[in-house]
């Protein structure tokens, strides 16, 4: 089966990746959650929902970027493959 089939069949899906929780990426998203998590007990009423709406805004600018980062990726690997296949004979080795 080729990678474009077992991308459609959804056997390939970039966004399952895991990470080592031992990293330092990690260990600063488990820093991130028990903060958010303190915070959240800790504050009331409009703080609160000001603090969630500042965290759900955050989240969807690093969706985002996700994507955006994803796609620019793609674009260029796609960019390096077509020049890799393109015979150009004019240049020397």
């Amino acid at each position: 089966m080729s990678i474009l089939e077992e991308f459609y069949f959804g056997n390939i899906d970039p966004n399952t990746q895991g990470f080592d929780h031992r990293s330092s990426y990690g260990k600063a998203m488990q820093r991130i959650s028990d903060c958010e998590a303190k915070l959240t007990e800790l504050l009331e009423g409009k703080e609160k929902q000001l603090f969630l709406d500042f965290c759900n805004a955050w989240s969807e600018i690093n969706g985002a970027t996700a994507v955006n980062k994803f796609i620019t990726g793609f674009k260029l690997g796609t960019q390096f493959a077509l020049e890799a296949t393109k015979e150009d004979w004019n240049h020397d080795l």
